[in-house]
C-alpha cells in the first residue's frame, strides 16, 4: 500500500531475532514466509535470522529442524535447492532462559557484530512480553533503530491490554512497536483499499445512500485443536471479533485516508472503533447471538462436540460460534448496519465480506422476479481470494423474453494473475516490519477501542443472562442466528 521501499537502503531491517524459534508459529508460518522473501530476493545480502528457544539445540541442529519444516509447508515446487540453501546459511541459534536477565549476555554476545536495524519477532505467550523487553533493554539491545513485533493476542480485555501495552511501551516507543493481525497481510484485504478508492464506481456508491447492509463471515471447520486451555478462556469475541472481524469492519467502514502512510490509515481506523454503538440490555438478545457446537459430522466423519473434547470442562459457556449487529454512528453509515458472523466447525471454511447494495427504486421488470433486484459485492478471503460483484443479465434465448438471472462478474486472483504467486499474510508482514512500514499493523489506540466495545457487549451479555444456543458440528450455526437477521429484513448470505 505505501511506496515499495529499497530492501537494501538504510532504513531496511537487516536481521531478525525469532524468539520462540521452535513453536508452531515459527515453524508452520514464519520460517517458510522468510523463505519465500529470500527466494523473492527481498532479504539483503547480509541479512542473518536468529532462532532463540529454550531447547539446547546446536546451529546445526536448529537448521536441519527448519529443513524439515520447509520440506512440510514450502510447496515441493518452490523449494529450489539454491534458494534453501542460501536461507539456511541465514541461521544461527541460540539456547535461551526468556525470563532470565542473565541469558541476554549471551544474547548480546552473539549480536556483537551484527549492527543496528534488528527487529525482534516475539513469537511467545504475551505472559512474557515484558521480561523480553525488560531484558533487551537491560542489556542494551534495545536502540532507536529496533524493532519489536507482538503476535496476538494483546490482552484478553481493555485492562490487561494496557497492562501489556504499558509494559512493552516502557521500553520501546510506539514506532518502534509492530502488533500483528495476519489478516491485514491478505492480498485480498490490502486491494480492498484498492477497490474502494481507486474505483470511483465504488467510491462514489460506499455509503448507506447505497448500501443496504453488510456482512462480515469468518467461518472455520475446525474445532479446537489442542488449544483448549487457550480458546475455552478466550471464546469467539475475544479469539476473532476483537481482533480480525474488527479490523475488517475498519477496512470497510473507514473514511478515505489523506496518504496511505500508517497513521493516516490507522487514524481513519480507530474513528470507525469510536463510532460503534454500544448495545443494551433490553435489546441484546435481538442483536446477539451465541452459540457452541454439540456433537455431529465433519466430512463423513463424527464430531464431537465442544464439550465432549478432549480435556473439556463440561460446563463451559464459552461461544464457538457468534452472530451480532454492529452499528456505526456517522454520516457514512447510519442505518446501514453490520453483520458479523464468526464459528468453529461450521460446515466449510470460508471467510469473506458481503456488500449489498439497496436495490433499483423503479423496477420494470417482471414483478416476480423483483426480489433478485440487488446487487452484491463478494470479497473472498479464503479459501481463495477474489471479488466477484454480482450483476443481473437477460437470460439467453429468444423464448424467454426479458427473465433476469443472475450473474457474477468474477475477479478470482489464481486465474486472472494465475502466474503471479500469493504470497502468505506473514510473508507481507515480516517484509514491512524488515522495512519499518506500520501500515500494516495495529496501533496502540486501535486494540484499546476495540477491546473497550467488546468488554462493553460482554458486560451486558452477562447482566442480561444472553442464551447459549447449540448447532451441530459440521453445521451453518444455529438457527437463532438466522432469526436474528431475518427480524430486520436482511439475509446470510451462503458461500456454497
Amino acid at each position: 500500500m505505501m511506496p515499495t521501499v529499497n530492501p537494501n537502503s538504510s532504513e531496511h531491517s537487516q536481521s531478525l531475532v525469532l524468539f520462540g524459534a521452535l513453536g508452531d508459529l515459527s515453524l508452520r508460518k514464519l520460517l517458510p514466509a522468510l523463505f519465500q522473501l529470500d527466494k523473492a530476493n527481498l532479504l539483503t545480502d547480509d541479512t542473518r535470522i536468529l532462532g532463540l528457544a529454550r531447547k539446547p539445540y546446536s546451529d546445526t541442529e536448529f537448521t536441519q529442524a527448519v529443513a524439515q519444516t520447509l520440506s512440510k509447508f514450502v510447496a515441493h515446487d518452490e523449494l529450489d535447492s539454491a534458494t534453501k540453501q542460501r536461507f539456511l546459511q541465514r541461521l544461527n541459534y541460540l539456547q535461551l532462559d526468556m525470563k532470565a536477565p542473565q541469558a541476554y549476555e549471551d544474547l548480546k554476545l552473539k549480536l556483537a557484530d551484527w549492527g543496528s536495524h534488528i527487529t525482534y519477532y516475539l513469537a511467545t505467550p504475551p505472559s512474557i512480553f515484558g521480561d523480553i523487553c525488560s531484558n533487551l533493554n537491560a542489556t542494551g539491545l534495545n536502540d532507536p533503530t529496533s524493532r519489536i513485533v507482538l503476535e496476538k493476542p494483546i490482552g484478553h480485555d481493555l485492562a490487561s491490554s494496557q497492562v501489556i501495552n504499558d509494559t512493552v511501551g516502557s521500553f520501546f516507543t510506539e514506532e518502534q512497536i509492530y502488533r500483528i493481525d495476519h489478516y491485514l497481510g491478505k492480498e485480498t484485504v490490502q486491494n480492498l483499499l484498492a477497490l474502494r478508492f481507486a474505483n470511483p464506481i465504488f467510491a462514489d456508491l460506499w455509503s448507506h445512500d447505497h448500501i443496504s447492509y453488510v456482512e462480515i463471515t469468518v467461518a472455520e471447520e475446525v474445532g479446537i485443536e489442542g488449544r483448549w486451555g487457550y480458546f475455552d478462556h478466550a471464546g469467539q469475541m475475544r479469539d476473532m471479533v476483537q481482533n480480525h472481524l474488527l479490523q475488517l469492519l475498519c477496512l470497510v467502514a473507514m473514511e478515505p485516508p489523506s496518504r496511505l502512510d500508517a497513521d493516516s490509515i490507522r487514524n481513519e481506523k480507530v474513528r470507525v472503533l469510536k463510532a460503534l454503538q454500544p448495545m443494551h440490555p433490553n435489546t441484546i438478545n435481538q442483536y446477539l447471538v451465541r452459540g457452541q457446537y454439540g456433537d455431529g459430522h465433519y466430512q463423513n466423519q463424527t464430531a464431537p462436540g465442544y464439550l465432549n473434547e478432549p480435556d473439556a470442562n463440561t460446563t463451559s459457556q464459552t461461544e464457538t460460534y457468534m452472530a451480532l449487529r454492529a452499528d456505526i454512528a456517522n454520516w457514512r453509515w447510519a442505518g446501514t448496519p453490520f453483520y458479523l458472523r464468526t464459528g468453529k466447525r461450521m460446515r466449510s471454511k470460508a471467510t469473506e465480506i458481503i456488500i449489498h447494495f439497496r436495490p433499483s427504486r423503479h423496477f420494470i421488470f417482471a414483478s416476480d422476479q423483483e426480489s433478485l433486484a440487488q446487487n452484491k459485492l463478494v470479497i473472498r478471503l479464503q479459501p481463495y481470494e477474489g471479488i466477484a460483484l454480482q450483476t443481473l443479465t437477460k437470460e439467453q434465448g429468444i423464448d424467454k423474453g426479458m427473465r433476469l438471472r443472475r450473474d457474477p462478474l468474477n475477479l478470482d486472483f489464481a486465474q486472472t494473475q494465475g502466474h503471479i504467486r500469493i504470497p502468505d499474510a506473514y510473508e507481507r508482514l515480516l517484509l514491512e516490519a524488515l522495512k519499518g512500514d506500520q501500515s500494516l499493523f495495529v496501533r496502540r489506540d486501535e486494540v484499546e477501542a476495540a477491546w473497550q466495545w467488546c468488554d462493553q457487549i460482554r458486560a451486558t451479555w452477562q447482566q442480561s443472562a444472553s442464551p447459549l444456543h447449540t448447532y451441530p458440528a459440521g453445521t451453518q450455526g444455529p438457527h437463532a442466528a438466522y432469526d436474528m437477521i431475518n427480524a430486520f429484513g436482511h439475509h446470510w448470505y451462503e458461500h456454497c
